[in-house]
């Protein structure tokens, strides 16, 4: 198998590589009413690169998003994303898109996908005129006028990709983004995804339960562990990602890899 798997002994470890990192996580760790969720993370994640997180249920990988995107403060430890430090300035400037779409019902297709822009200010023509620039890549071209309730599951998600991508932040998060859909929808909008972000200059992190997806979408795959939260193993993915989805399930070198990275969850599952 061609892909790398590297263990994790200790969170000191990891050496963070920041030349050209667009996000970049050292010595974060994070408390609850005194208890620790996480711990000693160290992350760094390129222009360009696409990044998993994956891990059993509490490990913290939510949480860590919430610190990137400055939702939350770290007890410990520095972010620094697209250059913004203070958790301040990193709200608004991070994109975040969670596993509920959150639209709003009152609002149109294209109305909700400029939010974030009318936010920073930018006009309706302006922001309407970004919107259209966009929809057709999204495939939301036809239903930019249709309100929510209107728009299948899969749809919905594609609104709010757009949304978080428009306002053209260096760091995009995706939490769960596909995790309420169904398999065939999920399997559509990963292929989808691929090609949005295909020719992206953005760092990206997704937090998934789904080791397939973060296979299928990530140039690296950071395995975490639980009390506390910290990262135990970083997996490069090299495997062809120009065959289409169904057929690289299928290699060899996938059905390796992802075996791989199931024995990690499974023995971190085990010491819950």
């Amino acid at each position: 198998m061609s892909s790398d798997t590297r263990q994790i002994s200790s969170d000191h470890d990891i050496s963070v590589d920041s030349r050209n990192a667009l996000l970049e996580i050292s010595g974060v760790g994070f408390d609850y009413e005194n208890a620790p969720i996480l711990d000693s993370i160290n992350v760094s994640v390129d222009r360009g690169e696409f990044v998993a997180l994956v891990g059993p249920s509490g490990c913290g990988k939510s949480t860590l998003l919430n610190l990137i995107s400055g939702v939350l403060s770290a007890r410990s430890g520095q972010i620094t994303a697209d250059g913004n430090m203070l958790r301040a300035d990193r709200l608004g400037n991070v994109s975040y898109m969670q596993q509920k779409d959150l639209l709003l019902s009152w609002r149109t297709v294209a109305e909700n996908s400029r939010l974030g822009l009318e936010l920073r200010g930018v006009s309706v023509r302006e922001s309407n005129e970004q919107v259209r620039a966009l929809a057709d890549s999204f495939g939301l071209s036809d239903v930019l006028d249709s309100m929510p309730h209107e728009l299948s599951g899969g749809m919905r998600q594609r609104v709010a990709l757009l949304r978080a991508v428009l306002p053209d932040n260096a760091v995009l998060l995706l939490d769960e983004p596909f995790g309420a859909l169904d398999a065939i929808t999920r399997r559509s909008l990963q292929e989808w995804l691929l090609n949005v972000l295909d020719t992206s200059n953005k760092a990206v992190v997704l937090v998934t339960h789904d080791v397939e997806e973060a296979i299928l979408l990530a140039d690296r795959v950071l395995v975490m562990a639980p009390s506390p939260g910290r990262i135990v193993a970083e997996i490069e993915v090299n495997i062809n990602k120009a065959l289409d989805a169904s057929a690289l399930s299928m290699s060899q070198e996938f059905i390796e890899l992802r075996g791989a990275i199931l024995e990690l969850l499974t023995r971190q599952e085990a010491v819950v």
